[in-house]
């Protein structure tokens, strides 16, 4: 049965960050192709030109002309869609997929019956909120759902908030991304950056960063007979890590180039030869089983991924085509590996992205729980 349903993430405020946009494309792309009527939102602070025309080419690129809408905060301003037409299309609406709970508009809330506050940063959300009394808006939400496979279990220790957690894998729509041709840079390359989101402190435990975890590695490529290749957004006052990256030989990438759009993050992650995922520290202390949305596309591009273990290894099958790591030791075996038997492991990565990932069936149970 199609059903209507309104989808709320970062395409567009923040132009450049194709990879993110993808994380969020990937549901509206999805939904879509299992029928439904589907239509994106973006709240924004500003709906400043670059932002605008970020936004106008995206939707042009996936043919959401007529489906999406940059929404000024606070306010009934919009680019694509007008209010009035986010008010018809909220109002006929089954299911809101609301990504970190962005939209707040309680006009365009209030009628949708089923609304799921989507984390995508498992630990970290519930962190905020419980240690941090954050409001994360959690209370505008019926359903929580979190691509954190173990939150709510007995062994990992990240507080519920009171809330039951439906785990969800991440979702790719197979058909924009194939099974990948030639080898565009012969390395394990990666996306992401050095530093995000605040680090926070929970019952003696510190959850950090990709730079607390990378820096355990430090010395990974000088282990390794494989090619490493990081885009890595990392500030240029970070002296001392950017001192230790190049003494180890760590090779970098432009990360603007690489995220420009959607388009050029798709071209980088076909065209590499695998990954190497380094997670975030909180996600590995945590043992969230967190799995990120970028391996899941090199995944199905066949293109094996080293990922630092996070406890996803108790929901995802590993060894072929997707391979767990967490020590260096065990990051260099991994990385060898994939290159000594490289076709095997390709072809195990796209029959774990088919088999785990696809957005058909990942959404379709999704829908189904829900």
């Amino acid at each position: 049965m199609s059903a209507t349903i309104v989808v709320s993430g970062m395409v567009a405020g923040v132009p450049g960050q194709g990879g993110a946009a993808w994380a969020v494309l990937q549901y509206v792309l999805g939904f879509r192709r299992l029928g439904h009527d589907v239509y994106l939102v973006e709240p924004v602070e500003d709906l400043d030109p670059r932002c605008v025309d970020y936004f106008h080419d995206l939707v042009t690129s996936f043919g959401l002309e007529r489906s999406a809408a940059l929404l000024r905060q606070g306010t009934n301003e919009t680019v694509g869609l007008s209010y009035e037409e986010l008010l018809r299309a909220t109002r006929a609406a089954d299911v809101l997929v609301n990504v970190s709970g962005m939209l707040a508009d309680e006009r365009l809330l209030e009628p949708i019956p089923t609304r799921v506050y989507l984390d995508l940063d498992p630990a970290f959300v519930q962190l905020w909120h419980a240690v941090n009394g954050i409001d994360m808006r959690f209370d505008a939400h019926t359903h929580f759902v979190t691509v954190g496979q173990s939150i709510g279990e007995p062994d990992c220790p990240v507080p519920t908030c009171g809330r039951d957690w439906l785990p969800t894998l991440q979702p790719v729509v197979l058909e924009h991304w194939p099974f990948a041709g030639a080898l565009v840079h012969d390395a394990a390359t990666t996306v992401g950056n050095w530093r995000g989101y605040g680090s926070i402190e929970y019952e003696g435990v510190f959850y950090g960063q990709k730079a607390h975890s990378l820096r355990q590695l430090i010395d990974l490529p000088g282990r390794t007979s494989e090619r490493i290749l990081l885009a890595l957004a990392i500030h240029a006052d970070e002296r001392p890590d950017l001192q230790a990256l190049d003494a180890n030989h760590w090779q970098r990438v432009d990360p603007v180039t690489v995220t420009a759009s959607p388009s050029a993050y798709h071209g980088f992650v076909q065209g590499s030869k695998a990954e190497l995922g380094i997670a975030k520290s909180g996600y590995v202390v945590s043992r969230c089983g967190w799995f990120s949305d970028r391996s899941a596309c090199y995944l199905a591009s066949g293109r094996p991924v080293v990922a630092q273990d996070t406890g996803f290894g108790r929901h995802l099958p590993t060894g072929e085509g997707l391979l767990s790591f967490s020590t260096t030791d065990e990051a260099a075996a991994a990385l060898d590996e994939v290159g000594q038997d490289y076709d095997r492991h390709r072809r195990a990565a796209r029959a774990l992205a088919e088999e785990h990932f696809d957005s058909d069936r990942v959404l379709s149970k999704l829908l189904e729980r829900l």
